[in-house]
């Protein structure tokens, strides 16, 4: 059974990860990883590479990026907090989706209470593809009193749209069974692939936590759902506590709060421009089409555009090829550090709808 929740490395009333912490830890190395997931002998949440701590070089990009990056995304996580004020009336419950939507849900949970005066919970639960989302934390949320009508889903970005699309489906099943009418639709930074109900942008810049794993996001794991999960338990994580010396989760969402409290002082609460939604799912339909031609690529799950997607490949699979528009732009120099320390192929496509693209490997081809 599950306690209730724990709060990772964030202050309590921050975040209540809705997440069983393994003591056996379901770690396997990168390469047979990628061998079983793509052979279908193993669900990618079955399993777990390790996570290592950044080098200095890489820590000091994540900080170079924090530098040039942090006003726009504090400027988004202001203009997602005033979307988010402006579509829900009473108690905001905050579900963000572990781990990208982790760092963004401790940020706009400050700014609706501190800067737009709301009441808010904030929760982080797990979602899987092909598994759907933690029922029984949804489940847990609505015990705990909060009204079908106050979640709102938080997530960092979206890449081909697989996740909001994931959500939907496993949200929509999950209100049949209980008779309840929880919003399915996906609040994001920024919303590439034209699925998010609410984006605060659809451009393709370096959100500076999709730099790191674990060190920016409560020092919580990806989560994880095998035979250790069972039925009445929250799906679970690996806590890294041997981190806790170089862990950035408080030190960054913090600044991003100050940033953004201070925006809405010195200019107000910056009004939200429409995304077009059917031109982004456009140009990621167009993309997806040309790059599996371009590139011989069978599975779509292969093919990760945006930079947040383009940096998790590079940080625990097992990366093919970087495409980069432009790498002289500093958004894109920690993929090219990464690119270098893992020895990875980079070609450059100026003709690129998205600043950086990777690709997996198949490891079954041969």
């Amino acid at each position: 059974m599950n306690s209730r929740g724990f709060c990772g490395s964030y202050r309590p009333d921050d975040v209540r990860f809705l997440l069983k912490r393994l003591s056996q830890q379901p770690f396997i190395d990168v390469a047979n990883k990628e061998f079983l997931i793509q052979s279908g002998a193993r669900h990618y949440s079955e399993m777990l590479s390790p996570e290592s701590l950044p080098s200095p070089r890489y820590l000091q990009v994540f900080k170079d990026a924090l530098a040039a990056n942090r006003q726009q995304m504090a400027g988004d996580c202001l203009r997602l907090a005033a979307l988010i004020a402006a579509r829900r009336s009473g108690p905001i419950t905050l579900v963000s989706l572990v781990r990208a939507g982790t760092p963004v849900g401790v940020i706009l949970k400050h700014l609706l209470q501190g800067v737009l005066g709301r009441e808010v919970a904030h929760y982080s639960v797990s979602i899987i593809r092909d598994r759907g989302i933690d029922a029984v934390a949804l489940q847990h949320i609505l015990q705990q009193g909060h009204r079908p009508e106050s979640i709102v889903f938080i997530d960092g970005w979206t890449g081909k749209g697989v996740i909001s699309r994931v959500l939907e489906q496993a949200v929509n099943a999950f209100n049949l069974q209980h008779r309840v009418a929880i919003d399915s639709g996906l609040y994001v930074l920024s919303d590439l692939a034209g699925t998010a109900a609410c984006a605060a942008s659809a451009e393709d810049y370096l959100i500076p936590s999709s730099i790191l794993n674990a060190t920016v996001s409560g020092l919580v794991s990806r989560s994880v759902l095998n035979d250790s999960i069972g039925p009445d338990d929250f799906h679970g994580c690996v806590y890294y506590d041997e981190f806790e010396s170089q862990d950035q989760s408080q030190l960054f969402s913090d600044g991003l709060v100050a940033d953004a409290t201070r925006l809405a002082k010195d200019q107000g609460v910056p009004a939200a421009l429409p995304i077009d939604r059917v031109k982004m799912a456009q140009i990621s339909a167009d993309f997806l089409q040309a790059t599996q031609e371009q590139y011989g690529v069978e599975d779509l799950n292969l093919i990760k555009p945006g930079i947040g997607e383009a940096t998790r490949v590079l940080l625990r699979r097992v990366p093919r090829l970087l495409i980069l528009r432009d790498p002289f732009v500093a958004d894109v120099a920690h993929l090219k550090l990464l690119a270098i320390e893992k020895n990875v192929p980079l070609i450059v496509d100026a003709g690129l709808p998205y600043q950086a693209v990777s690709l997996i490997g198949s490891v079954l081809d041969g």
